[in-house]
């Protein structure tokens, strides 16, 4: 892997020559795709005349049959039959534009889509004109840098090099593109972990699937990850992407490292699913924060009404300015019988937000009486390019470990306390994460990649040594379930006396109340035991509110998430006497200070 940073660096500084005429955020655009160009060019070249003399033979062919065999003449899954190439683009400086056009038109079918969904030709365009007049340039810088000695694994780390700092660069949009890299890396330790065992046999064939894949960094994350455990291993990678521009860079870094490009689709995952029978081995995905689903209403609601628990949405829809829970459970539907594991990324409102029996409660419902929820761990602050709100990895899977089945385990990975600690000089080091050097957008702060101690290394030892402790909880599925109860109380008329219909007594709805009572409770040692509804009605109701009751026709259950109250720590005030201290302190620094400038 010694050169692809440097390749890296040299495609990199073409963009200079971009200057004045894009934006910097727009760069990426151009680079990109001349990337994949040069990359396909270099691959194609030692067989590029045997295309070429083959070509007559199989000129009568239809589109599809024709690229098979040429595909095959090429030694790929991809072939190009113009007769141009890079050194002959070059070589003719006064019809770049043209000859260009052509070489593109040349691909099979599967190359010439990605390059497409770029919409590359515009920017030949752009690039050409006079007014430009740098497409020769772009052309020659390109044709200079050979990348026909790189591996396809180097090569798409190369790619992913330049996506990244292009996401970078354009920081205002990245996060709805791009997730930065630390979070994919933990993310895929996460969710591989507990398959070590299975992962390191020789020529095991796993699947990975990213409903969301963006760019593709987290389907190239997890192909890393078990390259580096297992070489003699293959994850077949799958995804599907709304974006154009984003499908084009996926589907390019899929051929480009050797996948299967045709196992990247474009369009809706909720609404139009590409992947409709398929089932995976592992999943994991970044869906956008807080996106409402209006356009897929329809189709949406249509298919939860139509096939209930069949389909994908049977167990409830949240409410319409957050889809976030529907992301999840369309990979639900794709986990195996045989068991998958899933890793996704939220914000904290799929975590509590929605009323018991509400859409989103039916949702975590489903999941934690399934003993779905393996665990949930909440992440510092600020780590994303387009916002700068707290998230929460979630580990949901259909193949529990004995140790964890029945419980859901959670981590505060927020790294809060070791900040405290840190400003107190008692702890050296921030444990979870560090500033940045430079701010990107709204990330400020990045999470540690390296040993095992800090960072990445410790959250993922916290979640594999499965224990309690100052970060971790582990607690019973039970624990995040309640009864929404309605409080009655009898109406009186004006001389005190209760109302009544019926023989029963008729609630006052003016003096109507709620509930939220927990499946479980601490009894005397701190052990979690059930309780009844009416245990928790006697005992905390009743003592204030004798004539009340309970219209259990009204009762509903619940689940939701508390993850800040359950790590909350009780900090007393400090005393008045501190408090004096300090202000008199300030008081006669203030003087001294005013003295000086008097003076």
């Amino acid at each position: 892997m010694k050169n692809f940073k440097e390749k890296a660096d040299l495609i990199w500084k073409v963009a200079d020559l971009l200057r004045g005429d894009y934006k910097q955020s727009d760069y990426g655009k151009v680079i990109l795709p001349m990337t994949v160009l040069r990359r396909l060019d270099c691959i194609l070249k030692p067989t590029k005349d045997k295309v070429l003399n083959y070509l007559p033979k199989v000129e009568t062919l239809k589109e599809g049959a024709k690229d098979l065999a040429l595909n095959k003449i090429a030694g790929h899954s991809f072939h190009n039959r113009s007769s141009f190439d890079f050194d002959k683009i070059v070589a003719d400086p006064n019809n770049v534009a043209a000859n260009l056009r052509n070489y593109i038109n040349g691909f099979s079918t599967s190359a010439r889509e990605i390059i497409e969904y770029f919409n590359f030709d515009d920017h030949i365009d752009r690039l050409d004109d006079p007014k430009a007049d740098i497409l020769f340039r772009v052309v020659k810088s390109f044709q200079e840098i050979d990348l026909s000695d790189m591996e396809s694994i180097e090569m798409g780390y190369t790619f992913e090099e330049l996506i990244r700092k292009f996401a970078e660069q354009s920081n205002e949009t990245a996060g709805e593109h791009f997730t930065p890299r630390e979070i994919i890396r933990l993310m895929v330790n996460l969710l591989f972990i507990e398959d070590i065992e299975i992962l390191t046999i020789e020529g095991i064939v796993k699947t990975l699937y990213d409903p969301t894949a963006g760019t593709g960094g987290m389907l190239s994350g997890g192909e890393q990850y078990v390259k580096e455990l297992n070489p003699k291993a293959e994850l077949k990678v799958f995804g599907q992407e709304i974006n154009p521009e984003s499908y084009a860079i996926c589907k390019a870094d899929m051929l480009i490292k050797g996948q299967n490009p045709s196992n990247i689709k474009f369009g809706n995952t909720l609404s139009n699913d590409q992947l409709t029978e398929e089932q995976f081995d592992y999943q994991i995905s970044n869906p956008p924060f807080g996106v409402d689903w209006k356009k897929a209403e329809k189709t949406i609601k249509a298919e939860s009404d139509k096939k209930g628990m069949e389909g994908r949405f049977g167990a409830g829809l949240p409410r319409i300015n957050d889809g976030s829970l529907l992301f999840l459970q369309h990979m639900i539907s794709k986990m195996k019988e045989g068991g998958s594991r899933i890793a996704i990324v939220f914000n904290g409102s799929p975590l509590f937000s929605g009323a018991a029996e509400s859409g989103e409660s039916n949702i975590r419902k489903w999941i934690i009486e399934n003993d779905w929820l393996e665990a949930v761990i909440a992440l510092p602050d600020q780590l994303f390019y387009n916002t700068g709100i707290s998230t929460y990895i979630w580990i949901v899977t259909n193949q529990k470990s004995d140790k964890r089945k029945g419980k859901v385990q959670l981590i505060n990975a927020t790294g809060a306390k070791d900040e405290e600690l840190v400003k107190e000089g008692k702890l050296e080091f921030n444990r979870f994460w560090q500033k940045m050097d430079r701010s990107l957008g709204n990330k400020r702060k990045k999470i540690i990649e390296n040993g095992s101690e800090r960072g990445i290394g410790f959250i993922t030892n916290l979640y594999g040594n499965f224990e309690e402790n100052e970060f971790v909880k582990i607690l019973p599925n039970e624990f995040f379930g309640y009864w929404r109860i309605t409080v009655e109380q009898p109406e009186k008329d004006k001389n005190g006396k209760i109302v009544k219909t019926k023989g029963k007594p008729k609630p006052d709805t003016s003096l109507r109340d709620y509930e939220n009572i927990p499946f479980l409770k601490k009894d005397a040692n701190g052990k979690l035991v059930p309780q009844t509804i009416e245990e928790y009605f006697d005992a905390e109701v009743k003592p204030h509110l004798p004539e009340a009751w309970v219209d259990h026709s009204k009762t509903k259950i619940g689940y939701e998430i508390n993850f800040t109250k359950y790590f909350y720590e009780f900090k007393p005030l400090r005393s008045l006497k501190d408090i004096k201290a300090d202000i008199l302190a300030l008081e006669e620094k203030t003087l001294k200070t005013e003295k000086i400038i008097l003076n």
